[in-house]
């Protein structure tokens, strides 16, 4: 067997080195995805350049690049908190975050790659112990649940705003209370209810009942205008004209004239 020549074995030998030069050199960056250059020998974490976008990169083979996701991530809590009484509540909430793209190195240099444990989680936790201390079981079960969440955003959000993360919202997904806690609650609840109707209905027949005393207050004031309006003499021309009116008709009839007790005629007919 024929020794390689000493030529091919050194060009093998560079190319060699020189592929693995190319493969410690190059990096891609994938979607929603950017990267933050470590220069070894050059100062370390690069903070004053934008971070590498996605794509393929040349990099320096000592040099390093460390890869952060800065499309929007979410991270769910659950946590066990106390209410104004100091009574023990579960919140279930989730938080939409990602890193701030411009300030990715000074998240790296000062956070690290582990950002998610060391900031947002207990910077979420804190808002939400400080936010729920200040309601009782029944504010959290009922009527406060959007309130609570905009409070522990706009906490959570105070306390990440220099800390190189942007914080798009916070959601509360749950609220469980002690389950004896809960069902006095619901008794509560049920009985406001039961009272609001009674109220309603009762307000509902006294309207009524004014509608009708008004109604009869009514027709008595025209009975008494009317009698008032109605003279002898009126009536007597009433009774005149009516009289006329009737000895008109074709049937037989007896007029008695002056025969009534009021001096009217008196109209006997065949019927």
């Amino acid at each position: 067997m024929n020794k390689l020549p000493k030529g091919i074995i050194g060009i093998a030998i560079i190319l060699i080195i020189v592929l693995i030069f190319v493969a410690k050199s190059t990096v891609t960056i994938g979607s929603g995805e950017a990267g933050v250059l470590y220069r070894t020998f050059a100062g370390g974490v690069v903070t004053d350049e934008p971070p590498l976008g996605e794509g393929f990169h040349l990099v320096a083979p000592w040099n390093k690049i460390f890869v952060y996701e800065v499309r929007q991530q979410e991270l769910s809590e659950k946590m066990q908190v106390l209410s104004s009484n100091g009574l023990e509540i579960k919140l279930d909430a989730t938080i939409w975050f990602q890193p701030e793209y411009a300030e990715l190195g000074d998240l790296h240099q000062q956070k690290g790659e582990n950002y998610v444990e060391r900031v947002i989680r207990p910077a979420l936790r804190s808002a939400a112990r400080s936010i729920v201390g200040r309601y009782t079981p029944e504010q959290l079960y009922s009527t406060k649940r959007d309130a609570i969440q905009n409070e522990i955003f706009e906490d959570t959000k105070e306390i990440l705003d220099d800390q190189y993360v942007q914080l798009n919202q916070v959601l509360v997904r749950d609220v469980t209370l002690p389950p004896t806690i809960k069902d006095a609650i619901e008794r509560k609840l049920k009985q406001e209810q039961e009272s609001l109707e009674y109220e309603f209905r009762l307000a509902k027949a006294q309207k009524e009942a004014e509608r009708q005393r008004i109604e009869a207050e009514g027709k008595a004031k025209a009975n008494n205008i009317l009698n008032a309006s109605l003279s002898d003499k009126i009536l007597k021309e009433k009774g005149i004209q009516a009289t006329i009116e009737l000895s008109k008709s074709p049937n037989s009839k007896v007029v008695v004239i002056g025969s009534g007790d009021d001096g009217l005629p008196v109209i006997l007919g065949n019927q």
